[in-house]
């Protein structure tokens, strides 16, 4: 009568218990676990995730992907694009994200285009640093191609007659 597990039990037409049926998948809680490359690993190539990138060895090529952290002992050469990203290690290329985190043992040589940008005593940059604004970046994103950003003063201006 009383289940342990809470789980309404199905009959067959003839009143005995159906088979248990397979478990449902596991939920997806939004989290990863990320894609971790290992001290002793060199990859040359890109890499491409929705996901979290963990570099704690060598990479040659360009690297796309949600959360990016580049390891102490970490070299990646080529150019970094993600959401977050945090050197600990050395970069050799541009990084674009919306928050970037050099820690005091960074090396970075190349440019940081950023929304927000935090760098510890220590952490070394060769390179230029643009902020980007979350408005403009919107802004530009719904504007058509080939408009161009002073267009409502043309011929719409009105003349004053006095």
């Amino acid at each position: 009568m009383f289940l342990k597990d809470n789980k309404p039990t199905t009959t067959t037409s003839t009143g005995t218990p159906a088979a248990p049926s397979a478990s449902p998948e596991p939920k997806k809680t939004g989290s990863s676990v990320p894609s971790i490359i290992s001290p002793d690993l060199k990859i040359v190539g890109d890499l491409k995730s929705s996901g979290d990138i963990q570099v704690d060895g060598t990479v040659e090529g360009d690297i796309n992907s949600r959360l990016l952290i580049v390891g102490n002992g970490a070299r990646i050469e080529g150019s970094i694009k993600a959401e977050t990203v945090r050197v600990s290690g050395a970069v050799h290329g541009q990084i674009e994200a919306k928050t970037v985190t050099l820690d005091k043992t960074a090396k970075v040589v190349g440019d940081v285009v950023h929304e927000n940008l935090t760098m510890e005593a220590g952490a070394f940059l060769e390179g230029g640093v643009r902020r980007i604004e979350a408005k403009a970046a919107s802004a530009s994103a719904l504007r058509p191609s080939g408009a161009e950003a002073n267009d409502s003063c043309g011929d719409h201006s009105r003349r004053s007659t006095l």
